[in-house]
């Protein structure tokens, strides 16, 4: 059993490093051999692997990453469509629009002309969550341990997981001051289909640490960051965030940058009211 345990543990590390480099390079050229050297697995166990933990075809991971990154762009930036296509790697526009209209039905023109198109799911603004302005923040770069989950946000296992990275941290000494829990969400689910969403769930540390198995190291990037307080139950953070896009943004004046947003959990829900409950959201701006 334990020989199991390491080796999916081990699969895992490969799994995290080959998505955090495609997540880096979305605008280079990902040839899938590569990204099996870089592995350090063989192209026939390569793949399946991938596919057992992405729940999809490297290929078509790819494919989606890069399309819901657009998606994304287009939505809320004012990036001109050509230059949306280069960074994500498509030579030309035409290309962009092939594969949009393949995942969505639209094109990306569509989209850019009309922002408050549903993709995915219903847009849920709610008046009586009553979000302030945000504080605007410079944030230093954060290192953190982390799992990555994939799946409907509500439907995770947000406890037993930050549980495993506690106990990493009891294993290996890390505790100081300064731990903070944080998720990181990479997908838009008005984008992405609920299925394919994915989370790291991560624990910031301040001493040296080193990947093992499912759990990985990664950089929190740093910079300007809108940070808004919310206080109340979980289940309405998808009305604050449909609140922060579709009200706070438009009227801001601020443009995204095109990094993941986070929260920050500020109080401990396993004693603590839902109705005080604590999150901070963290939306990365220019």
């Amino acid at each position: 059993m334990e020989q199991k345990i390491s080796t999916r543990e081990e699969y895992q590390k490969r799994v995290n490093m080959i998505v955090e480099y495609i997540n880096s390079h979305l605008d280079e050229e990902l040839d899938l051999g590569s990204l099996a050297e870089k592995s350090n697995l063989s192209q026939w166990h390569f793949h399946r692997i991938m596919k057992a933990f992405l729940g999809e075809s490297l290929g078509a991971f790819i494919m989606r990453t890069r399309v819901e990154t657009a998606a994304r762009l287009l939505r809320y930036t004012d990036m001109p469509i050509q230059d949306i296509a280069y960074k994500i790697g498509y030579d030309m526009p035409s290309s962009l629009s092939k594969v949009f209209k393949l995942f969505y039905g639209v094109s990306p023109t569509e989209i850019r002309n009309n922002k408050k198109f549903v993709i995915m799911k219903p847009i849920r603004l709610n008046e009586e969550l009553n979000i302030k302005k945000p504080k605007i923040v410079e944030l230093n770069p954060k290192k953190a341990i982390y799992i990555s989950l994939i799946g409907e946000y509500s439907s995770l296992d947000f406890g037993g997981t930050w549980s495993r990275l506690w106990q990493y941290v009891k294993d290996n000494k890390l505790f100081s001051a300064g731990i903070e829990h944080i998720c990181i969400y990479h997908n838009d689910p008005k984008i992405t289909e609920s299925d394919k969403l994915r989370t790291d769930i991560c624990l910031v540390v301040q001493k040296p640490v080193e990947p093992k198995g499912e759990i990985g190291v990664k950089e929190i990037e740093g910079g300007k960051y809108a940070v808004f307080l919310y206080q109340g139950s979980y289940d309405h953070l998808s009305s604050v965030y449909d609140t922060i896009y579709e009200k706070w943004l438009p009227e801001s004046g601020e443009r995204l940058r095109d990094t993941a947003c986070f929260e920050k959990y500020v109080n401990n829900p396993d004693n603590t009211a839902p109705e005080k409950l604590k999150t901070e959201i963290y939306i990365p701006i220019e």
